[in-house]
């Protein structure tokens, strides 16, 4: 059973930083890409970053001079440093990694709002 555990998320101001976290348990190997969509107030889910097991990123256009992904092996973690936020980032941000099947976690609250 593979379970994802989200940290980082909170309020912060137009133009601030957040960071987050996403830790793996459970048997998931060392060949897997991990990444994080995210669902903003009234709207349907979106693709936000992805970082395979091999070093390709992939960005939403809106945030690819802004966001950052990337992942310690050792810890079974992919983080997703955010800078320079704007108040349309504001979203429930979810983690994912995909195996034969693809585990979701339980989503973190980010506000962009001064």
């Amino acid at each position: 059973q593979v379970q994802l555990v989200e940290s980082g998320g909170g309020l912060v101001q137009p133009g601030g930083s957040l960071r987050l976290s996403c830790a793996a348990s459970g048997s998931i190997g060392n060949r897997y890409s991990m990444g994080w969509y995210r669902q903003p107030p009234g709207e349907q889910r979106e693709f936000v970053a992805s970082l395979s097991s091999g070093g390709t990123t992939d960005y939403l256009g809106s945030v690819k001079d802004r966001f950052t992904i990337s992942r310690d092996n050792a810890k079974n973690t992919v983080y997703l440093q955010m800078n320079s936020l704007r108040p349309e980032d504001t979203a429930v941000y979810y983690c994912y990694v995909l195996l034969s099947s693809v585990y979701w976690g339980q989503g973190t609250q980010d506000t962009v709002s001064s």
